[in-house]
């Protein structure tokens, strides 16, 4: 499912809706961007959600840019746990649902 080679068609939808990819397009660059929060942790950042969501794309997309702001392999491995622990910590809470209450 999940073929790289799928990212090209990225300009197939840009092509549709032109205005709706430009403001996507300048969005996320803005959200993504060197500010208050340095360009690597928001990288890490999107890879921890890229776990979460297991968007394929999304890590590979990701990962190389948090490499390339410095990123370390310490830093990715931690980045992998704190994912697997909020994706853990959400089924837990989430069990909280399936009790009716006594």
């Amino acid at each position: 499912m999940y073929d790289f080679n799928n990212l090209k068609k990225l300009k197939n939808i840009g092509e549709s809706a032109p205005e709706s990819m430009q403001a996507f397009k300048a969005f996320d660059e803005l959200a993504l961007k060197e500010g208050a929060i340095p360009k690597k942790y928001k990288e890490l950042i999107a890879l921890a959600v890229a776990l979460t969501t297991q968007c394929s794309y999304c890590l590979e997309v990701h990962r190389k840019a948090a490499i390339k702001a410095g990123a370390t392999n310490e830093e990715l491995a931690e980045t992998v746990f704190i994912a697997s622990a909020l994706r853990a910590g959400a089924a837990l809470t989430h069990g909280t649902h399936l009790f009716m209450d006594k």
